[in-house]
């Protein structure tokens, strides 16, 4: 998406530029009568800040719905360890850099659900007003 000479360049800078222009994609999107789905943290990073406002700022007057996906520390870290693609502490440290106070309308446990479950809590979540 960047290309990898810019991420050992100035990773957040970067990073944080695309993260940008994929909520603008993805408002594009849906004014275009779509559905999107973004999969992402929201984090406190200089580049970002106030990442969540900013989220709450491009989509203001969209049908914006955030969910909290929540897994222990503890099963991340393993999980990352069987993917072999990605560190062992590589949950952790995103933990910590995590936008606080996000006011999410959903949250699923990825310990406690299959994916499966996961999506149908969130799918009921979403449309618990149209039934």
């Amino acid at each position: 998406m960047i290309g990898e000479r810019y991420l050992r360049e100035d990773y957040w800078k970067y990073l944080s530029e695309a993260i940008i222009m994929m909520y603008h994609t993805a408002k594009l999107f849906s004014d275009l009568g779509k559905n999107v789905l973004i999969d992402g943290i929201m984090v406190d990073r200089a580049e970002l800040k106030p990442h969540y406002e900013k989220v709450n700022n491009i989509f203001s007057g969209y049908p914006l719905y955030i969910v909290d996906v929540f897994c222990p520390l503890d099963i991340c870290r393993q999980r990352n360890i069987a993917r072999e693609n990605r560190t062992e502490d590589q949950s952790e440290w995103q933990h910590k850099i995590m936008a606080k106070d996000i006011r999410y309308n959903c949250k699923v446990n990825t310990h406690l659900n299959t994916s499966e479950e996961c999506a149908d809590l969130i799918l009921k979540s979403i449309f618990e007003d149209e039934v």
